[in-house]
């Protein structure tokens, strides 16, 4: 089983997603939360269970979709990492997918 672990960056990115439906109606918002985080947590032990992400095969990051939210991930070994929370709608940000420069 892997551990997972959410960047910063995509629990800021979810809770902006929920703060948004929130405005109106809150019980949808608490949903879609729970839901986002079981999916996300099924990834413990299923982490191949995305399709990859097209351009990223190298990088191992794969997507896993909780409408309306598309959670893009990265395993390695014993690790998920969770890196991007986007709404499905919307384009992804491809330079938080790119490797830095070490």
């Amino acid at each position: 089983m892997a551990d997972v672990v959410w960047a910063e960056s995509a629990l800021s990115e979810l809770d902006t997603v929920a703060d948004y439906i929130a405005l109106r109606d809150e019980r949808a918002a608490r949903e879609l939360v729970r839901r986002v985080v079981d999916h996300v947590g099924q990834l413990a032990e299923h982490r191949a269970s995305g399709p990859v992400l097209v351009g990223f095969e190298d990088l191992r990051y794969r997507q896993i979709i909780e409408l309306p939210c598309r959670v893009i991930y990265r395993h390695d070994g014993d690790w998920v990492h969770v890196v991007h929370v986007v709404r499905v709608e919307r384009l992804l940000d491809w330079e938080r997918l790119t490797p830095r420069d070490e």
